[in-house]
């Protein structure tokens, strides 16, 4: 198997979760490497239409957005989230996420909090024909993971910010590499964002409301290098995320939240250069600039917003209902699908459950999948729960 095999074999597993299916012919994708940063890894974001810029602080907030952490109800807690991946063609193809947050002093202004991102893309049999024969050349063992450290400050009683760093290891050959020139590719990568909430306030019928909002940009760094040559590594996914969402006390209980979310994927798209002089049909690249002019001509690409919405309905902070649909544009990659989820708590232990339901003529590598995520509030209550 050549490097040009081998490393498409690689991003094509990595970046399966855009769909695979039957028609293909209007979907162009931004591609990028270390793909799997785009793939929401905890269940409650799951059962709301992949979301969590804006929505209630939780334990998975530093994939979202880090400023959430020192509005937390616990001055410390830690998430362990697992999703299947790839489970219409394979059973060992996984992703697991952990995360852990802690409020720094005793003013609760200032948090810590840390993640890794695990994706395992299961063992790949490489083989050649040789001599009109099959011949074995090994197995692969692809995966890529992501671990990051964030400082998040409360600036004001309902605003906060918050920025990351994080280091990236994408390994596509998966150990097994005949040449020298394809190698796993590391980078790090910045996020700032910030998050805002309301104080409560008379809304609706009397009853008490509040108002969320966030931002991030996310994976802000160098490319990915796999091969040496600097004409073909990739670009992080660095993303832009913006969110805002509105809070409804029916009682001292009951709480339903509604939030949208838009994202955008600051990575340049592939741009028209020319005509096949043989086949006549017209020649797309994707430009090879430096990041930040990555950024600026992702702006050429209208196709590459996506939008989601949520609705949360929960009772008591121990039981919790949700909903939410994720839309993307069809040449962008033709996710479209809706999820529903659950949430359980006992004492100072969580379960969330969600499920994604395909909504598209294109199926995704999440279809009818169910995720799973636990929680633990170590920490005592904040004086954020009376907020």
């Amino acid at each position: 198997m050549n490097l040009t095999t081998k490393l498409l074999l690689g991003i094509g597993l990595s970046a399966g979760f855009l769909g695979y299916s039957q028609d293909l012919s209007k979907v162009n994708p931004v591609l990028t490497g270390a793909p799997f940063l785009r793939i929401a890894p905890d269940a409650r974001a799951g059962g709301m239409g992949d979301q969590g810029v804006a929505t209630s602080p939780d334990a998975f907030s530093q994939f979202w957005n880090a400023a959430k952490y020192p509005f937390s109800r616990t001055s410390s807690s830690f998430g362990l989230n697992y999703t299947p991946y790839m489970g219409k063609l394979t059973n060992d193809v996984f992703l697991l996420y952990a995360a852990f947050h802690k409020f720094l002093g005793q003013e609760e202004r200032s948090t810590i909090s840390a993640s890794i991102y695990y994706f395992n893309m299961g063992e790949v049999d490489l083989t050649s024909f040789v001599d009109n024969q099959v011949q074995s050349n090994g197995v692969s063992k692809p995966n890529e993971f992501s671990i990051d450290v964030a400082y998040g400050l409360k600036l004001s009683d309902s605003f906060s910010a918050a920025v990351t760093g994080r280091f990236i290891r994408s390994d596509l050959a998966g150990g097994f590499n005949t040449d020298t020139t394809l190698k796993p590719a590391n980078s790090f990568a910045v996020d700032i964002s910030a998050y805002y909430t309301s104080p409560k306030f008379s809304s609706f019928g009397g009853m008490d409301g509040k108002l969320n909002g966030g931002f991030a940009i996310q994976n802000l760094g160098p490319k990915l290098d796999y091969t040496g040559n600097e004409e073909s590594r990739s670009y992080l996914p660095t993303m832009a995320r913006l969110g805002a969402g509105y809070d409804m006390y029916l009682d001292d209980m009951n709480k339903i939240g509604i939030s949208v979310e838009g994202s955008k994927i600051l990575v340049p798209g592939s741009e028209y250069v020319g005509i096949d002089p043989n086949t006549r049909q017209p020649i797309y690249e994707v430009p090879n600039v430096g990041v930040m002019s990555g950024i600026g001509k992702s702006f050429k690409n209208k196709n590459s917003i996506m939008m989601s919405g949520a609705l949360e309905y929960s009772y008591d902070n121990a039981f919790a209902v949700r909903t939410g649909y994720f839309h993307e544009s069809e040449e962008q990659g033709a996710r479209q699908y809706a999820t529903a989820g659950i949430g359980l708590k006992y004492r100072s232990f969580g379960l969330d459950v969600s499920y994604l339901i395909n909504m598209s003529k294109i199926n995704t590598a999440l279809d009818n999948t169910l995720r799973f995520g636990l929680t633990w509030n170590i920490g005592e209550e904040t004086s954020n729960v009376d907020y």
